[in-house]
């Protein structure tokens, strides 16, 4: 399993700290499906998701929109996200490939709550396919900005520690699912 984190020179300037994610990585004995139909699966996130304080979709305007509240360790504040997400099974020269695709959306529907900062820059794209045996291979490219002040540790325990943890908790979730 690995993960590399590069910041984005272009977008903000470096100091910002501001980062991309790049997950390439591997989910021994969880096969393709059954990992999108895990991290689709909002309800049973919130059994296994240690960071999830409050997680539902709703539809606004015809257009289901997820809200997602997410716990930060104390004395920071929490984050919520508004966002909308597609997951689609696709067939690539014979692969079979699952993509969830998810972007920040602004929804008056859904205002800012006070005490709870808003990531209103998130953007998500996640590819999985078969390992060729009874695991998944997994490739994720994550970006937020999630405002305020956010000290250099816990975005270097984000990349070392937070990512590889919650693949691990999401390869546990998989195994229980079917129970």
């Amino acid at each position: 399993l690995s993960c590399v984190t590069f910041p984005l020179p272009i977008l903000f300037p470096q100091q910002s700290g501001l980062y991309e994610y790049k997950i390439f990585g591997g989910l021994a004995d969880c096969p393709p499906k059954l990992c999108a139909d895990v991290y689709m699966d909002l309800d049973f996130r919130k059994q296994w998701d240690q960071y999830v304080k409050e997680l539902y979709e709703k539809t606004y305007g015809g257009e289901k929109v997820i809200y997602w509240e997410v716990k930060y360790p104390f004395p920071l504040s929490n984050r919520d996200y508004v966002y909308i997400r597609e997951c689609r099974e696709m067939d690539v020269d014979g692969r079979k490939i699952w993509v969830v695709l998810a972007q920040s959306v602004s929804v008056p529907q859904c205002p800012e709550k006070p005490g709870i900062i808003r990531v209103k820059s998130y953007k998500q794209s996640l590819a999985i396919e078969s390992d060729g045996k009874t695991g998944s291979k997994v490739y994720m490219y994550y970006f937020d900005n999630p405002g305020g002040m956010i000290p250099s540790w816990l975005v270097n325990w984000a990349a070392k520690s937070g990512v590889p943890t919650f693949l691990k908790d999401m390869q546990r979730a998989c195994r229980n699912y079917s129970k």
